[in-house]
């Protein structure tokens, strides 16, 4: 598996990209402490609009405190169970203030907020010892949502999370019963420097299921560290497996950018896809990364 860097460009009004989802021409980019999903135009990156999820006094340096950011982290693709088309945006989970979520229909209309702790509650205790609480990315198949468990100085912390989609939008929405039997999936990610890597992006495209991880040096889920490079990988949801590629510019340097989020923008050809990365360099920039991947 190859993973090519074709061109890389600053989006300077959108801080802190955590992660990206295609619907039709748009790109839906959320920020882990900004108050808005950005809406870009999926071909040409230019700004389309934003929406605000939620009300806060505490954006106006451009960044909301880390102390209080509700740390939005995951975004998916998916139907609601009131039948509308639209995307989930989960907060991390690994502090109290950061089990918010909010569902936003693409149609329009307000944002609907979504309490993540009786979720996470269940969740919590298949981990691994010693791992703490953060998911970082989602997906959706037909059948499941799927929540993927960033590592973070804990090797065997990289865990995807399996629950049964209708019934967990179900309970979200206080109209069914906790979903039974979550599955928890272990992976092996690859390591840099000693550090492991964690799930940072996941996308489920024609029956592919894509992921990024990247490497920071650091063992806590809360302070960021120094960036060691990121991967793309494909998830094999049957054979528990993934393959892993670092991503890397075309004259073969590796890529020390920390990939927050991907979308499939693309179908090349069998094998082959080109995919739009979302990055974060801690410290309020983001951009937006096309790259090439090869099976």
């Amino acid at each position: 598996m190859i993973a090519t860097i074709r061109s890389e460009t600053a989006l300077p009004a959108l801080p802190s990209a955590s992660g990206i989802e295609i619907i039709g021409p748009v790109a839906y980019v959320i920020s882990d402490d900004a108050p808005f999903v950005y809406l870009l135009d999926a071909t040409t990156l230019a700004a389309l609009a934003q929406v605000r999820l939620f009300e806060t006094a505490e954006f106006g340096t451009g960044r909301i405190p880390k102390t209080s950011k509700p740390d939005i982290e995951a975004l998916t693709a998916l139907t609601w169970p009131t039948g509308q088309a639209g995307v989930l945006a989960l907060g991390s989970g690994s502090t109290p203030a950061r089990e918010r979520g909010w569902f936003l229909p693409i149609s329009g209309g307000a944002p609907q907020e979504v309490a993540l702790g009786p979720l996470y509650a269940l969740l919590r205790p298949l981990l691994p010892q010693g791992a703490g609480f953060n998911v970082e990315a989602a997906a959706t198949t037909a059948t499941e949502l799927l929540l993927f468990q960033r590592t973070v100085g804990v090797a065997n912390g990289a865990v995807l999370f399996r629950l049964p989609l209708v019934a967990t939008l179900q309970f979200l929405t206080g109209r069914g019963a906790a979903p039974t039997s979550p599955k928890a999936q272990p992976f092996s990610l690859p390591q840099l420097e000693g550090r492991p890597a964690g799930f940072s992006g996941a996308a489920f495209v024609e029956g592919q299921l894509f992921v990024t991880a990247s490497v920071e040096d650091t063992a806590d889920a809360v302070l960021d560290g120094a960036v060691l490079g990121s991967y793309v990988g494909l998830v094999n949801l049957a054979a528990q497996t993934a393959t892993f590629a670092r991503l890397a510019w075309a004259d073969g340097r590796a890529y020390h950018g920390k990939v927050e989020g991907l979308a499939v923008r693309r179908t090349l050809s069998a094998g082959h896809w080109e995919l739009l990365l979302v990055t974060d360099d801690d410290a309020g920039g983001s951009t937006a990364v096309v790259a090439e991947v090869t099976q």
